[in-house]
């Protein structure tokens, strides 16, 4: 598929995908909660 065929290329690029969403969207939850100084 795609001219790729290892599927352990496969795993790391959904891997890569997944973290990556997970990093936005843990970062659109903690978008406005601020730090320890209150978010200044």
């Amino acid at each position: 598929m795609f001219g790729i065929p290892d599927p352990f290329i496969w795993i790391a690029y959904l891997l890569a995908i997944g973290f990556a969403i997970a990093c936005v969207v843990y970062g659109l939850l903690n978008w406005s909660n601020g730090g320890a100084d209150g978010g200044s």
